[in-house]
């Protein structure tokens, strides 16, 4: 079911919301593109004019630097994802069967919504398994985490975890067991593709495996309480 959506973003994040203009969908439409075709280190606003057609100014406009337009479309993914899961477990009674999806949700292919053509939330989701850490492994998240550049990830985190205590409420470690899930469906995903000897699951390359590793460890963790 393609659904549409509506994100509210962290108006610190940009100068003018790209979200308004057709120049400010297309800046986000192909600072993905380019990010996934060669990776953040290489992108440069550069590089984003000639491929839309326009000035480094006119991108300067919208975004002060390309770390703020990496941390915008992290963000906007991290609202994305817990819509979805939010969504897709709303009519779930069951707290086990809800945890279950929302690991199947973390650990599969993403699908694009075809009504949102600005963002490519397939080509997104690599971004974030591959690059997504560099939004906040930096000298400055200790003053961007005062913007709340990082609520969306932790409102996110928040929601896993209140899945997680609705399965096991003795449980200590909700939130830290929910980050530490969306982070290994991501690194476990990476390395499954790059670095295959740091997986079981190099030579099947299946994200059912991985769906299947997340579940053990997660519901081996809850049944100790």
């Amino acid at each position: 079911m393609k659904l549409q959506l509506q994100i509210k973003m962290n108006e610190a994040l940009f100068l003018r919301n790209p979200e308004s203009s057709d120049l400010g969908k297309n800046i986000l439409k192909h600072s993905v593109q380019l990010i996934y075709k060669s990776g953040f280190e290489s992108f440069t606003f550069k590089k984003l004019a000639e491929d839309i057609g326009t000035t480094e100014a006119g991108i300067y406009r919208y975004f002060e630097n390309k770390h703020k337009l990496l941390v915008y479309l992290t963000a906007w993914y991290w609202g994305w994802l817990e819509f979805q899961i939010s969504f897709h477990t709303n009519n779930i009674n069951s707290p086990t069967i809800k945890l279950k999806k929302v690991i199947q949700l973390l650990a599969t292919v993403v699908e694009n919504d075809e009504q949102n053509s600005y963002i490519d939330e397939s080509s997104l989701h690599q971004i974030i398994i591959a690059e997504g850490s560099k939004a906040y492994l930096t000298k400055q998240v200790g003053e961007d985490n005062k913007q709340q550049f990082f609520k969306p990830y932790k409102d996110l985190c928040a929601v896993v975890g209140n899945i997680i205590s609705e399965c096991s409420p003795k449980y200590k470690y909700p939130r830290s067991l929910a980050s530490t899930i969306i982070e290994m469906a991501h690194f476990q995903n990476f390395f499954m593709n790059n670095l295959p000897s740091l997986t079981d699951f190099g030579k099947t390359k299946e994200e059912s495996e991985i769906i299947a590793f997340l579940n053990d460890l997660v519901f081996t963790s809850l049944k100790k309480r």
